[in-house]
């Protein structure tokens, strides 16, 4: 990618004050962006309860676009959190605990967690708050091979895209952090409190296996999907990591954040989360301001974007180059561990010459 920042004069307070006009939260914007979203999920749950009485055929491609929905809640849910949905903060935690409830996720748990992942994206020295799990080439290398396996199996698609999801959201999310702060452990137990209400009562409405496969099913899609877009959003080959001295959150914002340039419909299904560039620089945008930001200065037109048809090699991109600065797949560090081997056998074997030659001069 290339850094906006690298290639204009702007300061750090100059781009503050450039992405700060677009922090208003719209409250018109807001509702109008609740109503379309939830009150088409809503439907789609009533038009599945109907289809079970005509077939599954019609049930299942329901519980997609359901799932494709959640997106755009989640997103809403992230704005909450961010506090910049609406300008209350009542408003902002009455509707982030009733969009986490649909997704599955405390809302102050996860704001604190989320909170955590903005303070260190690319900081090599902080890793390990709320990213997906990035070994360095070198550490990788020198890790026992249970760890590596280990590794390649976090990264592995089918677990990564698959079974993560269903992890993170129906059992992770269930559990605080033992740093949480006894607000965010106690928004953890009143979100299970809730959801098993809302799971009872579903259960009854739908009948529990009915449910069960429903629920299993919208989840699924949300939960691949949204990490897919996490996972473009900061795994992609020019990304930004830099160690803590020398790692600076405007840079970390602008290179290490791609600008996912999607269609219009995943667009709108994404809630302009692909302009996650623009969100890192300042989180207090809400994700209706997102594109005019991103279209108000030509610094941002510099950056390159991730577009969807490529943005599948970052499939392939694995672990941290420091000394490339860039991510790499797994055979540059296979090939980097034989270089390494063979260059200490070679000295080793220089050594062992030189050891044989001062013996045979030896008197």
């Amino acid at each position: 990618m290339t850094a906006a920042a690298a290639d204009t004069p702007l300061t750090l307070a100059q781009w503050k004050a450039l992405v700060s006009r677009h922090e208003r939260p719209s409250r018109w914007r807001a509702t109008v962006q609740i109503i379309n979203t939830l009150g088409p999920y809503v439907l789609i749950w009533y038009a599945m309860y109907l289809s079970l009485a005509v077939s599954w055929w019609l049930t299942i491609p329901l519980a997609v676009v359901a799932g494709l929905l959640i997106i755009r809640i989640f997103i809403i849910f992230h704005d909450c959190g961010h506090g910049s949905y609406f300008r209350s903060s009542l408003a902002n935690s009455i509707t982030g605990f009733i969009t986490g409830m649909l997704t599955f996720t405390p809302y102050y748990h996860w704001r604190w967690q989320h909170g955590l992942h903005h303070a260190t994206n690319g900081d090599l020295d902080r890793r390990g708050a709320g990213d997906i799990w990035t070994m360095t080439v070198q550490e990788y290398i020198e890790s026992s091979r249970w760890k590596r396996f280990a590794y390649k199996l976090a990264r592995n698609p089918i677990v990564l895209f698959v079974l993560a999801p269903l992890y993170l959201f129906l059992f992770r999310q269930r559990f605080a952090s033992r740093r949480a702060s006894p607000r965010e452990r106690h928004s953890v137990w009143w979100m299970n409190i809730a959801l098993a209400g809302m799971v009872t009562v579903l259960s009854l409405i739908f009948g529990f296996l009915p449910y069960l496969f429903i629920q299993l099913t919208v989840t699924m899609v949300t939960g691949a999907i949204g990490i897919w877009l996490f996972y473009v959003q900061h795994q992609f080959e020019d990304a930004y990591w830099e160690r803590g001295e020398n790692w600076d959150y405007t840079l970390a914002a602008l290179q290490g954040s791609s600008y996912y340039k999607l269609p219009p419909p995943l667009r709108w299904l994404s809630g302009n989360i692909g302009f996650h560039h623009v969100h890192h620089l300042n989180s207090r945008i809400p994700n209706y301001h997102l594109e005019a930001c991103h279209e108000s200065h030509p610094a941002f037109q510099q950056i390159k974007p991730v577009k969807l048809l490529s943005s599948w090699r970052a499939m392939f991109l694995k672990l941290w180059d420091e000394q490339q600065s860039r991510l790499v797949g797994f055979r540059e560090a296979r090939a980097e561990r034989r270089r390494q081997a063979a260059a200490k056998n070679s000295g080793a074997d220089t050594e062992h010459r030189r050891v044989d030659a001062e013996s045979r001069h030896a008197p």
